[in-house]
């Protein structure tokens, strides 16, 4: 079986719903055994998970946590989050674990929440990038831009670059949680806010993914002199509150597939914890680096990658 297991897992990637769903995950899962992180094999590290009040993020965070690590939740809506903070705790015995409160959409919030965390603490090993949404018709940002771009992207960027105080020196990671939709999406170089054409949310959230791969290897090169390395990884499909609410015939139709939110963290909190860390600016899925496209039309030039990130980098106020 072990020769094999390449093959296979090729073949659930290409088929798509085999092997997105909780059988590829499963299948997969009987080869990873030697490779899951040790107990207490992230003890002494710093993490923070932005969407952390449900789904995904919360469980990457008590994952993270059962790995000893110290977790700051970042919520957008405190209440909620005190909730969820109550439970890791409850469910952890012992976590170190703490409430952040921000709004990735609006950057002035990102370059407040940052300048109050780089004051408390001295180091962050781990930043994972999953706070997400997928609004049913076209929403701006604090700031005038479309709300997923802003929350996906710019918000991300932006957050990591003013982070690196704390991050910059030990090796640190950087994780963003895109989606597999991005697979249908070319980059948007010439409308990355979405102002041309009938406004789709499921199609916006896929190109707002799509950025987010497309320039893993831009922000590996801009943050890499610091210590940094950056991970793109996709959980499958997974049953999380945002698909409920935004795809709920999608979630009738395929949930008793769906894989559960710990399943679709796995790959999140392997890449944070795994040694020796892997090379930056790649996407993974389920533990293995995946391709980029799979479709010619979704092809984007070195050029277009390189003007996406100049518009990025001005959006975000950053220099280039």
């Amino acid at each position: 079986m072990k020769p094999l297991r390449p093959l296979l897992d090729t073949a659930l990637d290409r088929t798509v719903v085999p092997g997105y769903t909780k059988l590829g995950y499963w299948v997969r899962r009987t080869g990873w055994d030697a490779d899951d992180p040790r107990p207490g094999s992230m003890a002494g590290k710093r993490v923070l998970v932005t969407g952390a009040s449900s789904g995904l993020g919360q469980a990457a965070a008590e994952g993270l946590a059962r790995l000893g690590a110290t977790v700051h939740l970042l919520v957008r809506n405190e209440e909620k989050g005190r909730t969820v903070l109550d439970g890791v705790r409850a469910d952890v015995p012992g976590a170190d674990a703490h409430l952040e409160v921000c709004d990735v959409s609006d950057l002035a919030d990102v370059r407040r929440f940052a300048d109050d965390l780089v004051s408390r603490v001295d180091r962050l090993d781990v930043l994972v990038h999953n706070a997400g949404s997928m609004p049913p018709e076209r929403t701006e940002a604090p700031g005038g831009h479309e709300l997923t771009v802003a929350l996906h992207v710019l918000g991300p960027v932006l957050m990591t670059e003013l982070l690196l105080p704390v991050l910059r020196g030990h090796d640190a990671r950087v994780v963003l949680v895109t989606s597999g939709g991005m697979y249908t999406q070319r980059l948007p170089v010439r409308d990355p806010d979405y102002e041309r054409g009938e406004y789709r949310g499921t199609v916006a959230y896929a190109r707002s993914k799509r950025m987010q791969v497309a320039l893993a290897p831009l922000m590996q090169r801009r943050w890499s002199a610091a210590g940094l390395r950056v991970h793109v990884m996709h959980p499958g499909w997974a049953d999380t509150p945002g698909v409920a609410t935004s795809l709920p015939l999608f979630k009738k139709i395929t949930g008793p597939l769906l894989r559960d939110t710990e399943q679709g963290a796995d790959t999140v909190v392997w890449l944070a914890a795994t040694e020796p860390q892997p090379d930056g600016g790649r996407l993974w899925m389920d533990r293995a680096e995946r391709p980029a496209h799979y479709r010619k039309r979704t092809r984007d030039s070195a050029a277009d990658r390189e003007q996406m990130w100049a518009w990025v980098l001005d959006a975000a106020g950053l220099d280039r």
